[in-house]
Parts: C-alpha cells; structure tokens; sequence
C-alpha cells in the first residue's frame, strides 16, 4: 500500500473540480482498507473514503487528511430459488456491472444503466432512476464499521433505505465503509416501464427486452446530458445537483391555491411520495423560478439539456458551483417558499 501526497483530486470527479488530499491511497483489498484506516487513526488525520466522485464537490483547498480511493474488484453470481445473487465489489464500475447483469437476462437493474459511479456508492445514496431504485434489489451489504475494524454483513432492513437516502448518509454518517454489495436479480423477469419517458420510446403493447431498455435509458441520459461522454461539456456535472423536494399534501394545496390566487403560473407537478406526502419535480421549481437550461453564472451553469444538472463550463471552482447553488436556492425559495437540498456530498468545506 502506498501513501502518496498532495494528489489532486479534480481528476477523480465528474464535476472536474477540487483541490488536492494531504495524502491518498488505493485500497484494492479488505486488507488495504482496514490498514489505510489504521495509518489515518495512528496519525489522528481525518479520512474520506472515495469511490467513483460521480457525486462529490471537493473545495478548493482539497482535503486536509488522507482520501481512500476503494477499488476493490471482483462479481460472483449464485443462482437461487428466489433468484439470481449478484455478490458485487464496491469498486465496480456501476454501468458495467448493469450491462453483465442485462446481458445475464437479469431484470431489477435495467432502468439505472448508464450512472457513473462505482457499485459501492449505489446502497449509500440509495441510487435510484426511470422508475428503479437499487433498494428494490438489494440483499445485504458488506461493511467494515470504522471504530472498530471489523467487517459485518447488513440486511437491505438495516440499511434504513428511503428516497436517495440510508443509514450510511443519515444516522450512521461516517461509522461503516461499504466492501461489497449483494444484489438479488430476477432471471428472465419483465422489464420496468412505469416511468413516463420511457413509455414514450416503447409503444403500448410492445414487449421490448431488457436490453432495449438499457439501451434506451442511455439515450435519454444522453439526451440530457447526464451521460459520461468525452468531450460534452454538459456532463462535467454531478447528475441532478438538486433533491425533489418532498412535501406534505397540506403544504401542497396551500401552495397550489397561492399560485392559482396570485395568478403565478400552473400548479406544479405532483407525484405521491408516501401517504400524506407530494413530491415536487425540483426541474420544474428551478425553471419557473427563472432559471432555464442553459443559464450562466460565471465559470458555473444549468446543463443546457436538464436543468437539474449544475456543471462546469470550463475553469469553474467549488466556489463558483456554490455561487450558483445559493442563487437558484434563494429563487425557488423567494417564488415557491421551498427549500431546495443538494445531492452531492461536500468534501473539504
């Protein structure tokens, strides 16, 4: 294992941004991650684990202890009654890992293809698209618990999962680092249709594969700009920069009658999100509060294909992204009265 000092790590992110780590190093076994971890606690130095940075906005400054790159390796598939278990290591790449399970003729995974980042990063944020979400498939995940540097297996209950949300990013923040994740996909199950922009590609009654599915999610993504592509300079982002905000079905009739009263545009659009809850589309917020695909603010913009995608024209700092973050929040907060949360993790702040 080799320590190294001073790495940047803008490389190692989607947005292309962010200062260096005091000091880095690549785990590519348990045996590396409970020593990287050890070295850190030794010299009382803070530690970040990183996986795929598909989801990261790291300071200016970087970070001032010791980064973890997690590149674990390694898919076992095991057949069983309820299905087929995927046994998958956190460093995997996540859209390869889709592709081996669609070309597997494996249904539960098909509508989140084309998302960067690394297997372990899909159970933290509970990773979800299209109508899917990686909680709807997952069995266990493999942890090692910070403190005390011993690895455990978690059920899919323990993880706590809701809306892009688990234990590992609320309640246990910073006690466990994900090794492994255990997938339980269905041989030869049906295809996932039920999101809106997906309906609009197949035609009612047709039977399209999982392939065709995969396939189709990728051009959407690429549609909006939320596909890895050299060169497009709509993905140097972290995906959808804001949450959707979830809101109580009280809320949303007095702001509905606010706006219908006021004259101020159509009620938004709503969608169920748990009993006595409406979740708002944060895309549809941003835009009505002024803010379209394509604005500018300096070195930092909306993607010009999907508004809830902040990126990096080109030179922008984490400064600038957070310019912009505050603007668009104060604007959806000064029409709407509702605050917009981010979705990336803040690395060095």
């Amino acid at each position: 294992m080799e320590i190294q000092e001073q790495v940047l790590l803008a490389p190692f992110t989607t947005f292309g941004i962010g200062g260096p780590a005091r000091w880095f190093v690549e785990a590519a076994s348990e045996a590396d991650v409970v020593d990287a971890v050890r070295w850190a606690r030794d010299r009382a130095v803070p530690l970040f684990v990183l996986g795929g940075g598909s989801n990261l906005l790291i300071s200016d400054a970087g970070f001032s202890g010791l980064v973890l790159r997690v590149v674990l390796k390694g898919i076992g598939t095991f057949p069983s009654d309820s299905g087929m278990l995927f046994r998958v290591a956190a460093g995997e790449d996540w859209d390869e890992f889709v592709s081996l399970a669609v070309m597997q003729n494996c249904a539960g995974i098909e509508c989140l293809a084309g998302i960067p980042g690394t297997v372990g990063g899909t159970p933290v944020q509970n990773v979800g698209a299209y109508g899917q979400e990686v909680a709807e498939t997952i069995l266990g995940v493999r942890v090692m618990d910070l403190e005390t540097l011993e690895f455990r297996e978690m059920t899919a209950a323990e993880c706590g999962f809701a809306y892009r949300s688990s234990v590992f990013n609320s309640t246990a923040r910073g006690q466990f680092l994900v090794t492994r994740v255990d997938y339980r996909l269905r041989p030869g199950g049906e295809v996932n249709l039920r999101y809106a922009d997906l309906q609009k590609v197949f035609t009612a009654g047709s039977n399209p594969g999982l392939l065709e599915v995969a396939n189709a999610v990728h051009h959407i993504r690429q549609s909006k700009g939320m596909l890895l592509v050299e060169g497009d300079p709509d993905c140097r982002s972290a995906g959808s920069f804001f949450k959707n905000p979830v809101v109580s079905a009280v809320e949303f009739a007095h702001l509905s009658a606010r706006l219908g009263s006021a004259q101020l545009g159509s009620v938004p659009p709503s969608y169920p999100a748990g009993e006595g809850l409406v979740k708002l589309p944060a895309a549809w917020l941003i835009e009505q509060a002024g803010f379209p695909k394509g604005f500018r603010l300096g070195r930092a913009g909306i993607s010009s294909r999907h508004t809830l995608a902040l990126v990096n024209l080109g030179g922008a700092t984490a400064a600038d992204l957070l310019v912009l973050r505050d603007v668009i929040v104060a604007g959806v907060s000064e029409r709407f009265g509702i605050a917009l949360a981010m979705e990336p993790v803040m690395v060095g702040f």
